[in-house]
Parts: C-alpha cells; structure tokens; sequence
C-alpha cells in the first residue's frame, strides 16, 4: 500500500472521530447538564431534609432543659476557677483534679436532664445515620462553655470545659441567638449537618445553645453512587452514539474536510511554538468553489482575528492581573498603616478609644491615626485627602507619616500642621491637599489641644449630657498654600467626656434618591447610643448609615473614631492645669463651681468663691506672662471638714499681691484710681489668703470656711 493511500486513511479515520467527537461533546454537555441537575436536587433535598431534622431535634431537646439550671450549673462551674483548656488536654492530672470538681457539681437534677439528651440522641437512628453529638453550651464573648455534652467517648466535653468559638459562630453577629443549619466536613467526624438553637428562658432571652451533629457519611456515600450511576449511563450512550456516527460519515466530504480540519487542529501547536511563523492553516489552499471552500476562507480570517485577539487579550490580561495584585497589596498595606487592633491600649484604664475605615474603592484617602506620646499624652489625628483611589492613599500615606513625626518631635497640634504644610507644599506638582483635625489629649490634666485644618467639625459628649457639635477654630486645608499658621485651642476632659471625629463619608453619604445622611441624622445616631463604649458607638452609626444607604453604592470613604476619657488613675482628681489665657478664666471658674456645688455653702458663698478665682486667674492670665510666652497655671481644691482652700499657681513673673495697698473705699472712684479693688474684694470675702513664691513659682492659698 502506497504512503499517499495510508495517509488518506489515516485522514479518513481521524475525520470519523473528530466527526464522531462533536457529537459526543454536546451529548456529554446536554447528559452533564442533567445529570448535574439531578444530582443538585438530590443532593439539595437531602441536605435540607437532614438540615431541618437536625433543627427539629435540637428545638425538641432545648424544650427539655431548664433555663435557670443551666445557669445554675453555669455559674458553679465558674466558681472552679479558670479553665485551661490546654492542660485539660494535656496535663492528666490537672485533668483529674478539675474532673473530680465538675462531677461533683453533677446532681441528680444534671444526671437526669443528661439522660435526656442521651433519650433524645438515642431515639434517632437510620442504620448507619444517627446523632453524631448532642450538646449544651453558653457562648460568652469569644468562649463557649459546655454544660452538657450527652457522648460516652473519652473526647467527650467536661461540665465547664471552655473553648474559643470557631465556625460559623465565630462569623455570627450574636451567636447566642442561634445559627442557620450548616453541612461541613471534618477531617475526623467526616461530613454533619450541624444545627444550633438557643434555649430561651421566660422573657425569651438565649440563654445557652442546643448544638446537634448529625452523621452525612451513609448519605454522601449514597450520592457517590448516584454519580456513578449517571456517568455509567452516559458512557454507555455516548458509544451507542458515536458508533452510529461513524457509519453514516460520507467519504465523498473526507479529504477536503480532513486538510482543514488538519490544518486547524494544528493551530494552537504553530502559534506556541512560534508566534510569528505562517500557519499551516494560512497556506491552505482549497478550490471546491462550493461551501466547503468559503468555510476555509472563513476559518482563514478567524485564525487571524483569533491571533489579533489572543495578542490583546494576554497583553490586558497580564496588565489588569499585575494591577490587581498591586491594588490588593495597597489595600493590606493601608490597612496596617492604620492602627487595627482593638483594644489598642488594653492595659489603660482612663481612656477608651475605637476607630474603623471603610474605603469607597480598593484603597482611599481618609485615614486616622491614634498613639501615645508619652504615658500621659494621647495623639489624634483624623484626615481626609482630596480624591480617592490610589493617588489619594499614597498622600494618605506620606501626610500620616509626616504628622505623626511631627507630633512625636514635641510639637502643639497647630506647629504640626503648621510643618506638615510647609513639607507638603514645597513639592505639590499635583495640589493635592488633604484636612485634618488634630488633637493631643492630656490624660493627667485633663485637657485637650486640638487644632483643626479645615476638617469636619468634632462632635462631643460631655458628661450628663448629649452629642453636640463643637465650633472650634478652622484653619485652611493642608497642602493649599504654604506659610500657613493655624491655631490651638482647648478643651477640658472631664470623666466621661467623649469626642467623635469623622470624614464627610459620614454625613454625605447618599441613598437611591440621592437624599445626604446628614449632620442631623449623625447626631441622632449618636445620641441613641450616647452611653455605650466606642465600639458600640461606631458600629451603631455605621449599622445606621448603612440602613439609610440601602443598595446605593458607597461614594466616599466612612471613616469614624470616637475617643472616651475615663479618668487618669495617677492624677489629683481636685486638680486642674490650664494655659494662662483669658478663654480659660471661664474652664477655671466653672471647673471650682462644679467642685463646690455639693458643699455647704449658701448660694452667696458660691457666688463668693467664684468671683475669687476669676480675679485671681484673671490676674494670671494678663500679668504673669509677657506676651511672647505661652504659661500655663495649676488650679488644686483642698477641701476638708471646716471648709475649702484653693490653690492657683504659675510661673510667671514673681509677684505678691498681697503686698499692694488696699483701695481707700472712704474715696469716691476718681480719686482712688484704677486697679487694686479685685484682690481687695478677694480679701475681704475669703476668710484667709496666703502667698509664696516657691521653687520658682507664685503660690496665692485662699481658704473659704463653711461658718
């Protein structure tokens, strides 16, 4: 037989089975679809029907248990002591010891309501199908603790045996409410259905949870061999098929059909090897001047759109791969520029503080930042870049650090945004800029030295009272012009004060109707949840917005924190430092007037007290210091069971004014001149007054008895 015969039928056999291959590729996509079909229903109403079996059993075991035992048998378990799940496992005889303590808690009351279980676990079996594990536990934070665990193995869970929640539970807002009926596989128990229901007491409050595990291999096993049966049927079919295929293949339509089918199939091998090489498929050439002839033409201009394509398709595939990989890497890169984890400061008690950021694209331009400077001075910075994506977070970025090192260095908030600004503006091609509200909270004199670049303006909470917005001094935005100056102002801390900074995420966020959230709303989202901790506080206005947002798409950054001073442990709580400027004559004379309020001083004693230290501190605040200085002075209240004294001190220029002569008040105005009757007054209402200059600083003790 000669080459050209052998290759002929060569081609002709190859013609039968790729003729033969297209119909078995849409009989196995059309018997693939069903089958895949059958088996989702199958699988679907097997997996609802044991999901909802297993919720049924555990309703009917929590119906069986006594809320107010569980907890009885809760709290004695507590009163063992810390568990350690760790040594528990691996320490025996810490194990024994804890063992012995929990069966001693196990009364006939628990024994009982455990045999229940073990009735309720026991009733259920479908040959090799059953309850797998049935179980009570009372989730708590981030731990669950089991009350009862109705298993005879050796791995079965003690009374009070505590475990962290992992799971679906530990993905749940309130797992102790309960979770939707799950199917999962466990390397060692193999495939559950596992359901939780909360067992509710009077008032229907969950009180702990009925967690069932419901053995799936037996019917896992079952839709294996349902698979197999369906791929055995189609095998079968799909030969029957393509024998009758290629006997009904025309041998008259072989040879011109096989060289393009030839040159086709070859295609893909030309182009890997080399890109740029003529195809084979290229150089056909077939004359029918039938069908078969424009198909090859057409087969022709698709190899080359297919090449055309193939060319751009990689090229902008490898391009937006590279940039979502870099976008991903930008986003867990802000993320960890940003203080995440919470509590950030678990080892102080006089300050609580909690921030989040949602960013409107992969990456944003708000940010915030919190740090310690030293123990007793807190920084805040909360900021929001002009545009979005990620031009604004490398600004972001680059004012976060800058900031930061300007605080760190010992600057007031107004000489940091002063610097920052300068930095930014003397290599700004693309006038950017950015707003920031920057605050550092003096923890033991309670006070906070905020400056505000153009920011929104803070909302606070003092305490007994409500969020309200605060009107402090705005600055221009940073990066605008260079030589700016801004200014500090103050604010005094009080126990249980609490300042809520955001971005305009906040309130202009917009819904379907393009209606803003609003300031408004803001302060009533606020003020529901006014005597939560920040945490709360921050989730609550977000669950808010969000509900006002409903499906619209987030346009800006959200970005919040909220910052609640507790109180500093080390500091005098009868003490106040201040800076020496008029503005704070009223902070001093309130701050006296709320201490004294509660002692037994008539209301014209009060009126005394207070119109004392406003001449005193009045004094202070023109006199002590020239007008280049920036000084401070102390208030201290003293108060004993006679009476009050109270102690303003500064550093200023040593003065007595005790040593000035009293105003003759025999003389009418004009021959008596001006000055001196404040501290006259002073004398003669105050029951006593002193003064020293001590290590350097004026010390004026003025004392008020109750008689």
């Amino acid at each position: 037989m000669s080459k050209k015969v052998k290759n002929k039928k060569n081609r002709i056999v190859s013609l039968r089975f790729k003729s033969v291959a297209v119909v078995l590729i849409a009989t196995i996509v059309l018997a693939s679809i069903g089958a895949i079909i059958s088996y989702n229903v199958y699988s679907n109403t097997m997996d609802a029907h044991y999901k909802t079996l297993a919720t049924n059993l555990a309703k009917t075991a929590a119906t069986q248990l006594d809320t107010n035992d569980i907890l009885h048998y809760y709290n004695e378990v507590k009163k063992i002591g810390e568990f350690d799940y760790e040594k528990y496992t691996n320490d025996e005889k810490y194990r024994a010891e804890y063992d012995k303590k929990a069966e001693a808690l196990k009364d006939e009351k628990y024994n009982t309501m455990l045999n229940t279980l073990f009735d309720i676990k026991n009733s259920f079996d479908e040959k090799d199908d059953g309850i797998k594990y049935l179980y009570v536990q009372k989730i708590d934070g981030n731990e669950t603790t089991y009350i009862f665990d109705a298993d005879n193995s050796e791995d079965k869970y003690q009374l009070g045996t505590v475990r962290e929640i992992s799971g679906p539970a530990k993905e749940a807002e309130h797992p102790e409410e309960g979770l939707e009926p799950f199917i999962s596989y466990d390397q060692d128990d193999g495939w559950l259905a596992t359901s939780y229901v909360p067992v509710r007491d009077n008032d229907g409050k969950a009180v702990a949870l009925v967690g069932i595990d419901i053995d799936m291999d037996k019917i896992m096993a079952d839709r294996n061999n349902y698979l197999k049966n369906i791929i055995a049927a189609l095998s079968i079919a799909v030969i029957l098929l393509c024998l009758i295929i290629m006997i009904i293949v025309n041998k008259g339509l072989v040879n011109p059909i096989n060289r393009l089918s030839n040159a086709t199939s070859r295609f893909v091998e030309n182009r890997s090897e080399d890109a740029n090489k003529a195809s084979e498929l290229s150089k056909l050439k077939i004359k029918t001047g039938d069908e078969v002839e424009t198909l090859c033409d057409s087969i022709k201009q698709m190899e080359r759109d297919i090449n055309e394509y193939i060319t751009n398709l990689t090229a902008v595939t490898a391009e937006k791969e590279r940039i979502g990989a870099e976008l991903g890497l930008a986003t867990r890169i802000q993320a960890d520029m940003l203080p995440n984890i919470f509590p950030a400061f678990p080892e102080r008690s006089d300050f609580d503080i909690y921030a989040s950021m949602t960013p409107a694209k992969e990456v944003g331009g708000d940010f915030y930042d919190f740090f310690l400077i030293d123990d007793t001075h807190l920084a805040m910075i909360m900021a929001d870049v002009s545009g979005k994506g990620v031009p604004a977070a490398l600004f972001m970025m680059m004012s976060k650090i800058l900031l930061q090192n300007a605080v760190l260095s010992g600057m007031s908030p107004a000489e940091a945004l002063m610097a920052v600004n300068n930095q930014i503006c003397a290599n700004n091609r693309e006038e950017m800029f950015v707003t920031v509200w920057l605050g550092i909270a003096d923890l033991r004199n309670r006070k906070l030295i905020a400056a505000n670049a153009g920011h929104e303006k803070p909302i606070v909470k003092m305490p007994n009272g409500k969020f309200e917005l605060y009107s402090d001094k705005h600055g221009f935005v940073v990066g605008g012009m260079e030589g700016l100056r801004y200014r500090d102002y103050e604010m005094p801390l009080e126990k249980g004060t609490k300042i809520f900074l955001y971005t305009d995420g906040v309130a202009e966020a917009t819904d379907a109707n393009d209606e803003l959230y609003g300031i408004e709303r803001t302060l009533d989202a606020l003020n529901t949840c006014k005597d939560e901790d920040p945490k709360t506080i921050l989730r609550e206005v977000k669950k808010n917005v969000d509900k006002f947002v409903g499906d619209a798409p987030q346009f800006d950054d959200l970005t919040m924190l909220c910052f609640e001073f507790k109180g500093f442990e080390g500091s005098d709580n009868d003490s106040l430092t201040l800076s020496a400027t008029l503005d704070n004559v009223g902070v001093a004379t309130d701050y006296v007037a709320e201490k004294i309020s509660e002692l037994p001083f008539s209301e014209k004693v009060k009126n005394q007290v207070s119109i004392a230290v406003d001449e005193i501190v009045s004094n202070v605040a023109r006199y002590a210091y020239n007008e280049e200085e920036t000084g401070e002075f102390s208030l201290r209240l003293q108060s004993d069971d006679n009476g009050i004294s109270i102690t303003v001190t500064d550093k200023g220029t040593p003065y007595n004014p005790l040593e000035k002569d009293d105003p003759d008040v025999t003389l009418s105005a004009d021959e008596r001149g001006i000055g001196g009757y404040g501290i006259f007054i002073v004398k003669k209402t105050m029951d006593d007054i002193s003064y020293e200059n001590k290590d350097g600083s004026n010390v004026l003790t003025m004392r008020k008895n109750y008689n």
